[in-house]
C-alpha cells in the first residue's frame, strides 16, 4: 500500500513523519508533494520519503491519498487531481470545513474520509475523529484509522456532525488548555515566581491532573472533590470560577467553535 500526503506544511508532515514510522508504511511507500520546490528539497533531505516534483505521477502511484492542504486551496487542487484519480483510490481529507459531499463531487470519487486532528498530533497524543463515505470498505476504513493513529489516536464518527462538533472539542481545545495556562502562568508572575519556575508548576499540574484523570474512573468532579476541602484554597478557586460563570463560558466556547465549523462548511459547498 502506498500512501501520499500532498501539502507538507505543519499538519502535512506531521502525519507523514508519524505514518513513516510507523509499522504500517513499507520503506519508500510514504510518497509525499508539496507545490513549493524549496519544501520539496528541503524534505529530499530526510531519505525516509519518497518526494515528488511532478503530482501527476505521486497521485497515479498511490493508493490512499491525504490532502493536507488549506481549505481556499482545495478547489484549484480538486481541478488539478481530478483527471489522475481512479475509482479505488481513497482520499482522506485533513481540511477543516470541507464536506465530504463536496470532495466528492469536486473529485469524481466515492471513497472519501475526512478527518479532524489536532495540535497535539505533533508530539503523538493527538485525537483524529473521522468519518467516511458509504464507498469506503471495512478494510479501508481499518488502513485509514491506522495511520490516523500514528500521531496519537482516532476516534471513528458516524456522520460529519460529529466532526464539526469534535472541532469544537479537540479540533479547537489545545486552544482552550493554553488559554487557561496563560492565565494561571500569568498569575504565578504576578505572584513573584520566576518564568522557569512559572513553566515548571503550570505545565507540571496540567500534564499530573491529565495523568490522574486518564489512569482513574473518576470523573473530574470526584478529583475536585478530592482536592477542595470545605472552606479551604482550592474550595475558594472554585467558587470564584463558579461566580464568574467560568463553567458555561467554556462550554459556550465548545459550541461557538462548533458552530463556525458548521458554518465554515456551508461556505465550502
Amino acid at each position: 500500500m502506498k500512501v501520499l500526503m500532498i501539502g507538507a506544511g505543519n499538519m502535512g508532515l506531521t502525519f507523514a513523519e508519524g505514518m513513516v514510522d510507523s509499522p504500517h508504511i513499507k520503506n519508500k511507500h510514504l510518497l509525499i508533494y508539496d507545490k513549493s520546490e524549496d519544501v520539496r528539497l528541503q524534505l529530499k533531505e530526510d531519505s525516509r520519503f519518497c518526494v515528488y516534483d511532478d503530482i501527476t505521477k505521486a497521485v497515479r502511484h498511490a493508493h490512499i491519498i491525504f490532502l493536507a492542504v488549506k481549505p481556499y486551496h482545495c478547489e484549484a487542487l480538486f481541478e488539478e487531481i481530478k483527471p489522475l484519480l481512479s475509482s479505488q483510490q481513497v482520499l482522506v481529507s485533513l481540511m477543516a470545513g470541507v464536506t465530504l459531499d463536496y470532495i466528492s463531487s469536486a473529485t469524481g470519487l466515492t471513497k472519501v474520509v475526512r478527518a479532524m486532528p489536532n495540535l497535539p498530533a505533533k508530539v503523538s497524543k493527538g485525537v483524529t475523529a473521522f468519518t467516511e463515505t458509504a464507498a469506503v470498505t471495512k478494510i479501508e476504513q481499518i488502513a485509514v484509522r491506522n495511520l490516523l493513529d500514528s500521531t496519537g489516536t482516532s476516534i471513528h464518527v458516524k456522520n460529519e456532525d460529529f466532526i464539526n462538533k469534535s472541532t469544537g472539542i479537540s479540533g479547537s481545545g489545545p486552544a482552550y488548555v493554553f488559554y487557561f495556562m496563560q492565565s494561571m502562568l500569568d498569575a504565578a508572575l504576578k505572584m513573584g515566581f520566576s518564568q522557569h519556575d512559572s513553566k515548571v508548576l503550570v505545565s507540571q499540574t496540567f500534564e499530573g491532573a491529565v495523568e490522574l484523570f486518564k489512569n482513574s474512573d473518576l470523573k473530574p468532579e470526584g478529583w475536585i472533590e478530592k482536592v477542595a476541602s470545605k472552606g479551604g484554597t482550592t474550595q475558594a478557586a472554585i467558587d470564584s470560577m463558579e461566580d464568574n460563570n467560568v463553567n458555561t463560558l467554556i462550554k459556550d466556547a465548545a459550541y461557538a467553535a462548533f458552530h463556525r465549523a458548521v458554518e465554515l462548511g456551508q461556505e465550502n459547498k
